[in-house]
């Protein structure tokens, strides 16, 4: 006899003030750890750019993040999603912060005013000579190029530049990274940068709205316009805004987020 059993599966958009922009993800909760294995197949059903797993961890909760491809090293919209999710069932309350334990270190949220705020470890570039195909494979003519810790950036002169990327894929996959940052000022005004970012190697050719991406960005930017605190714009097809407060090692990543499915998830024994 087959025991089946639901946990809560919610689908959100992360870094949007509407539905159907920003970043998609899903948020598995369950009452414990599961395998690996199992999380890399819910997330290939799931087919979103990330699924989120967390369950109670001592004072918060331990969480991952998947793709269908890989498990991720740092995700700022599956980490934002996870911590609406546990304010709007009221796992937690609003005045109380949510509290993660992940591979990638202690992470934490808060919510004010409807807007979530994720305290990140910072990943500022250093100069760093472009690897073979990278120039030809964005057909840009950059003003600067460096790697954080987890991605290339490449500033380019013009807003239009980035709005009009059309990458060649297949050579971009060939790169050593995580991802490609691609960036530029903004010109009308309305933010301080607008970027998009491309991950062939994961699975994922773009990416809607990347969190992880601003903790490179915000430095970047920081130190360019002498600013501490920022506002950026990923001009992806489904677009996303993210502030940025530079702290330090730290970044503070503030977005909207909106739940636009609820579910059960059946778990089998």
């Amino acid at each position: 006899m087959v025991t089946v059993s639901g946990v809560s599966l919610t689908l959100v958009d992360a870094f949007a003030s509407r539905p159907f922009e920003g970043n998609p993800a899903a948020v598995c909760i369950l009452d414990g750890p599961r395998d690996d294995e199992w999380m890399r197949l819910v997330a290939c059903e799931t087919n979103m750019p990330a699924t989120a797993f967390l369950h109670p961890d001592g004072d918060g909760y331990a969480l991952r993040w998947f793709k269908s491809a890989v498990e991720l090293e740092l995700c700022g919209h599956g980490t934002l999603s996870s911590a609406h999710v546990l304010w709007e069932t009221g796992r937690l309350y609003a005045d109380q912060p949510a509290r993660f334990h992940t591979r990638a270190g202690p992470l934490s949220a808060t919510l004010d005013d409807g807007w979530i705020e994720l305290d990140f470890p910072a990943t500022p570039p250093k100069p760093a000579p472009a690897p073979a195909g990278l120039v030809e494979a964005l057909d840009v003519t950059p003003i600067s190029i460096g790697r954080s810790r987890l991605d290339y950036i490449v500033e380019v002169a013009a807003d239009t530049t980035v709005c009009g990327l059309r990458p060649d894929f297949e050579r971009l996959r060939t790169i050593n990274t995580r991802g490609v940052i691609v960036t530029s000022r903004c010109m009308s005004g309305d933010f301080d940068f607008v970027s998009r970012f491309f991950a062939p190697s994961t699975g994922l050719n773009e990416d809607s709205v990347t969190g992880s991406a601003h903790c490179c960005l915000g430095p970047y930017w920081g130190q360019r316009l002498g600013k501490s605190s920022l506002v950026g714009r990923q001009v992806s097809t489904r677009g996303g805004t993210v502030k940025v407060r530079l702290n330090g090692d730290r970044v503070r990543l503030s977005g909207q987020a909106l739940t636009v499915f609820r579910g059960e998830l059946a778990l089998r024994d």
